[in-house]
């Protein structure tokens, strides 16, 4: 039973994506709806914003980021020699968007905001997919979305203590997958809780549809991990307000901190190392490739989580380190 309710989910989901594919590749000649409510301006805006959101008001993702930058950002990711080649791209990306603009991502601020937080986003997932190398042709920030999944896993990254709430499928592993991959049952079953798909009976949905594979990255961004730990895009977009304990702790608002809610002590409150280091420099290299600007990534202690007290220090990573 557990199987045909996965495979339910799944045909349902992917289905709901069709639907936005289809209208992604239409005229998106729908013009911007406004309306009053409660004193406040909300918009539907075409395809990508197609829910009542004061968000929708602002410029779309379409608007500023366009096929051609994906590919400048992620030129190397259908070389013979990537490991995802043919699996990611543009409308992947887009079509997922539209889940999340509504709510804020890409969204939220003006446009120069709107532009940093795509860069952010995309450098976490260049940094995590990525198979560059000190000399790799194009330079090693040139190989992002070179993965979808974790190539030799060490394990089946089952943890029982979630035994009652998120069971582990027999005969399932829940290794790395995603644009941000994926680890643990607890994580596939939260976030396949989030997309209404069974990512915890079917962890491999998430290595056959990159649209897929984008939302669930984006729902880890926009999701606060937990009481008193913000999400990603609030962290960076300056939604999230910290408190004297976050001060004392040097977390503050910036990309720095996005580092802190994904990947807690595996990569934050260590000091300057590589592992941090790769997703600073994806994103400032992708701030460049798209015409706003590494200058505009800000200080070291915004831009880093170097000296950041972790929000987490588990040994089981969320995302990969």
């Amino acid at each position: 039973m557990a199987t045909k309710r996965g495979f339910m989910s799944m045909t349902v989901a992917i289905a709901a994506l069709a639907v936005i594919i289809a209208s992604v590749s239409a005229d998106p000649s729908t013009p911007t709806l406004v309306k009053t409510v409660r004193g406040k301006k909300v918009c539907k805006r075409d395809w990508e914003c197609a829910e009542w959101s004061k968000y929708c008001c602002n410029h779309t993702i379409s608007d500023f980021f366009q096929t051609y930058q994906f590919e400048d950002l992620f030129s190397k990711r259908n070389t013979p020699v990537a490991h995802a080649a043919g699996f990611w791209d543009y409308k992947s990306f887009i079509t997922a968007s539209a889940a999340y603009q509504p709510k804020g991502f890409g969204t939220t601020g003006g446009k120069l905001m709107q532009m940093k937080e795509v860069a952010a986003f995309l450098g976490h997932v260049g940094s995590k997919t990525t198979c560059g190398y000190g000399v790799a042709t194009g330079g090693p920030l040139a190989w992002g979305l070179c993965y979808n999944k974790e190539m030799s896993p060490s394990q089946s990254y089952c943890d029982d203590y979630y035994k009652y709430t998120y069971p582990c499928t027999p005969g399932a592993e829940y290794y790395g997958r995603g644009a941000i991959p994926l680890y643990w049952n607890y994580n596939y079953g939260a976030v396949g809780e989030a997309l209404k798909v069974d990512l915890l009976n079917h962890p491999e949905y998430i290595e056959q549809n990159a649209t897929l594979a984008f939302m669930a990255a984006m729902s880890m961004w926009v999701t606060s991990p937990r009481k008193g730990v913000p999400s990603a895009h609030d962290a960076f977009v300056g939604n999230w307000k910290p408190t004297k304990n976050d001060t004392l702790a040097k977390r503050s608002p910036g990309f720095g901190t996005t580092m802190n809610v994904l990947y807690g002590d595996l990569t934050c409150g260590q000091g300057d190392i590589d592992g941090m280091n790769n997703v600073v420099s994806h994103y400032q290299y992708y701030l460049d490739l798209i015409g706003v600007g590494r200058e505009e990534a800000g200080p070291h202690e915004v831009l880093t989580c170097a000296e950041q007290v972790p929000f987490t220090s588990s040994p089981t990573p969320s995302a990969s380190s």
